[in-house]
């Protein structure tokens, strides 16, 4: 047995045992916990002072799987995993009963995602599936490297190290309950994508039906998500910049002229670099005392011309506390 399996084994032992552990995902950090142990779960929501009415993701490894948590599986839903998993999309079915209802809020639907990151696929096959919410303190930007998680609770848990996330933004939520199906949470895989794959075009819902959710069926609706400590707001480069003694400013154009006390990172057109270290660069400037961070406006064209923009607007949205 290679090492790594035998560390690994380690860890699905204590997933087994009813403890939690933070892996690896391509999107995010997950705070993993046995999907099947109600007790274990709860300490997932005490832990990330997370709400109960908040449902979570159970993440598995392979197609079989689906089977213990689901009633039925649709020719719809059958393709759309196989277009799609393992990858960063969320998949919102029926609910089978015995499913525990502090993983699903009480809801009569269950989140299933099979992630694209082979220490998570390794984990899952050993231990079981997993319900791994982003693995922050509820409310604060979901880490997307071991550091991030220090941060937030110390050596207190039990951390696999994959390095840095590949993409950086929490997977798409695609409601596959509705017709049309609904993308209650965008992410890396679009509206588009999936109509070219599967033939079928979800509406998006839009920030103001997911803040309203009575019920979320899906983490990033109804609560404050992704906040630094820093106030974040948008920054029109056309305009003169606010002021501040200090601030981060993120570009993803050109640099503007930046006045003393200004740091700048600027991205020139790499979106994917963008989202990569869109919350690094928010816990960064926690780390170094920024009071301010200001992020450079999407163009509605840009938002039109490259849907995975929208994934980035809504997280920004969210962490300036204003939803749109």
């Amino acid at each position: 047995m290679p090492l790594r399996e035998q560390q690994l084994q380690t860890y699905a032992d204590l997933l087994r045992q009813g403890e939690l552990v933070v892996f690896p995902t391509e999107t995010v950090y997950g705070l993993g916990a046995s999907a099947w142990n109600a007790k274990a779960v709860r300490k997932i929501f005490e832990t990330k002072g997370r709400p109960a009415d908040n449902p979570l993701i159970v993440h598995i490894s392979n197609v079989d799987m689906v089977k213990q948590f689901t009633p039925s599986v649709s020719a719809r839903v059958k393709l759309v995993m196989q277009k799609f998993w393992p990858g960063p999309l969320t998949l919102i079915l029926r609910k089978k009963e015995e499913v525990p209802d502090i993983v699903t809020a009480g809801l009569d639907t269950v989140a299933l995602r099979m992630p694209n990151h082979p220490v998570a696929l390794q984990l899952i096959e050993l231990s079981g599936p997993l319900v791994a919410p982003s693995a922050n303190k509820s409310g604060r930007p979901s880490p997307t490297r071991p550091e991030h998680i220090f941060a937030d609770y110390g050596k207190k848990l039990p951390v696999i190290d994959g390095g840095p996330c590949n993409i950086g933004i929490e997977s798409t939520v695609l409601d596959l309950t509705q017709n049309p199906p609904l993308i209650l949470r965008p992410g890396n895989i679009t509206a588009a994508d999936i109509h070219s794959a599967c033939g079928f075009l979800p509406r998006i819902i839009t920030a103001k039906e997911a803040t309203e959710a009575h019920k979320p069926k899906s983490p990033g609706m109804k609560y404050a998500h992704y906040a630094p400590k820093a106030r974040v707001a948008w920054f029109d480069p056309d305009q003169s910049l606010p002021d501040s003694p200090k601030a981060l400013v993120l570009c993803h154009s050109s640099a503007p002229q930046l006045p003393d006390g200004f740091k700048g990172l600027f991205r020139n057109g790499d979106f994917t670099t963008f989202a990569q270290e869109l919350y690094n660069n928010f816990r960064q400037a926690d780390a170094e005392g920024f009071p301010l961070i200001l992020i450079e406006k999407f163009a509605p064209q840009q938002l039109i011309n490259d849907e995975r923009l929208i994934s980035l607007h809504n997280r920004i949205s969210k962490a300036t506390g204003k939803a749109d």
